[in-house]
Parts: C-alpha cells; sequence; structure tokens
C-alpha cells in the first residue's frame, strides 16, 4: 500500500446501499483469486440462438433448392391402377423393407418399439457416461457381452434371411472388435479413434448404418413386386 487509509465504520438501516467490503492484504500474503469454469451454459440465450440460427440456414438452403430443383411428384393417383412396386415415401422404405422379410407385426411394431423403447430406457442406466472407450474398462467382460449380442442378432438376421442387415451388423461387429484388440496409444490412427469410442457411438452408429442400407435398397433396388432389381437396368 503506497500510504495509508483511514476506514470507518457507520451504521445504517439499508445494506443495499451502505454495504462495504474491505480487503487487507499483508506482506505476507498475496491476494488470490479462484473461479471455476461452469460446465453448463444457459439454454437461453446460447443454445436457443445457435439453434435458430441453423433452423434458419436449413430453411435458406431448402428455398434454394426448390427454386433450382423439381420436387420428385408422381402423378395424380389413379384407384384403378396401382403402380408396382408401390413404394413409401423414402424416410419409411427402410421399415418397408424389413416388412420384405418379417410378418408385419414383427416389422412394424415389436421392432420399432424396442427402439422407441431402448431410447426411453437406456438414459436412465450409468452406461459410460464418461464417453470413454468402451473397451478400456472392464475389457473381457465387455468384449464378450458386445461379441455375444453381436453374435446372437446375426444369427436372428441370417435365420430370416436378412441379409442386407446382416452386412452392417457383421461390418460393426468386427470393427467392434478391432477396437477391442486396439489401444488409445497405438500407432495405427483409425485403431486410436476406434479404441476411443464409447458404448453410445457404436450402438448410434450401427443404427444410422442399418437405416442408410435399408433405405438405399428399397430406393434403388427393389422393382416390380418388390424383387431385386440392378439400378443400370430398366
Amino acid at each position: 500500500m503506497n500510504s495509508p487509509k483511514d476506514f470507518t465504520a457507520s451504521v445504517g438501516a439499508d445494506m443495499r446501499v451502505t454495504q462495504k467490503r474491505v480487503l487487507f492484504v499483508t506482506r505476507r500474503t498475496s491476494p488470490q483469486v479462484k473461479s471455476f469454469d461452469e460446465e453448463r451454459v444457459q439454454a437461453f440465450p446460447e443454445a436457443l440462438i445457435r439453434a435458430l440460427l441453423a433452423i434458419e440456414c436449413l430453411f435458406i438452403v431448402l428455398v434454394f433448392l426448390s427454386l433450382f430443383f423439381n420436387a420428385p411428384l408422381e402423378g395424380i393417383a389413379n384407384p384403378t391402377n396401382t403402380p408396382n412396386p408401390a413404394k413409401a415415401p423414402w424416410y419409411f422404405l427402410g421399415l418397408q423393407e424389413m416388412l420384405h422379410y418379417f410378418p408385419p407385426v414383427v416389422a412394424g411394431i415389436i421392432i420399432p418399439g424396442l427402439l422407441v423403447t431402448a431410447l426411453f430406457v437406456i438414459p436412465y442406466f450409468d452406461i459410460n457416461v464418461e464417453a470413454e472407450g468402451f473397451f478400456l474398462r472392464n475389457y473381457q467382460r465387455r468384449l464378450t457381452l458386445s461379441m455375444g449380442i453381436s453374435g446372437a442378432l446375426s444369427l436372428f438376421l441370417w435365420f430370416f434371411d436378412v441379409y442386407v442387415a446382416l452386412v452392417p451388423t457383421l461390418i460393426i461387429a468386427g470393427l467392434m472388435l478391432l477396437a477391442a484388440l486396439s489401444s488409445t496409444d497405438s500407432p495405427n490412427r483409425l485403431r486410436r479413434y476406434l479404441a476411443s469410442r464409447p458404448i453410445s457411438w457404436w450402438i448410434m452408429t450401427w443404427f444410422l448404418f442399418e437405416l442408410i442400407v435399408l433405405t438405399t435398397v428399397g430406393t434403388f433396388f427393389r422393382g416390380p413386386g418388390w424383387s431385386w432389381v440392378w439400378p443400370w437396368r430398366s
């Protein structure tokens, strides 16, 4: 302190006006300010503004696309002339492809119901919340569990001849096995990346892979009577 100062204390009724804070710093101590960054941010305005910007950008892109490309709509529906094949919108073609293999109750109710139920149930379980590599802890147990589930699912798909869904499942199972045999210190970049992926990443990747494959097959590889056709053949 350059020069001594006198501090006086007064008595008042309104503490919001008369309250004072005095800090005494001696020669043996130094002022320290401890601050912690918050892990959460306010939904408004941070998250909401970003969501609004994303929606606006998507809207502008869709408007520009609609100016240059026509919507792939067919003619007026004719009840006396049903097209063959009668395909659902593209976002339902994956489900329609499953109806080709499974009974309607299985493909239309049980499987979608299990997926929706999983979306509600999984968040209530303490499953790899730290988002670390799935095989970095409890290695043997998790490897046995993942390979057992993958094997049972593969046998189920093979029994019903659902090869279009079996191939993505086997690919994801192979990548999981590669991740289990890798480490985050591996010299290979791909193996390091796979070893650091959590269980949520594996489940979502498998789901999106299956959805893309089933939708692609239903869109380009299904012809009259839902038979297999090659896209380059009329």
